[in-house]
């Protein structure tokens, strides 16, 4: 088995995936995003999650945007 587009599709989708859990996870510990592995994150995550967060606004003062982009990306995967 070579490298194919689907399996290169399905490696930026899982990358995707843990830049976003990436960012969750580092947001509980720097919430303010000074670190230099945050704004990584940051920067690397927010062209997916903003949009993301202009279709479903915080609910409650949670942000359920990874979540949901989470969800979408992992049903891509199933799809790929």
């Amino acid at each position: 088995m070579g490298f194919t587009p689907s399996l290169a599709i399905d490696l930026i989708l899982q990358t995707l995936w843990f830049v976003v859990l990436g960012r969750v996870l580092v947001s509980w510990i720097d919430p303010a995003g000074s670190g230099r592995i945050a704004r990584i994150l940051i920067e690397m995550s927010e062209p997916i999650l903003g949009p993301a967060r202009r279709i479903l606004p915080p609910i409650a003062g949670i942000d359920f945007a990874p979540l949901v982009v989470m969800v979408v990306l992992q049903a891509l995967r199933s799809f790929v």
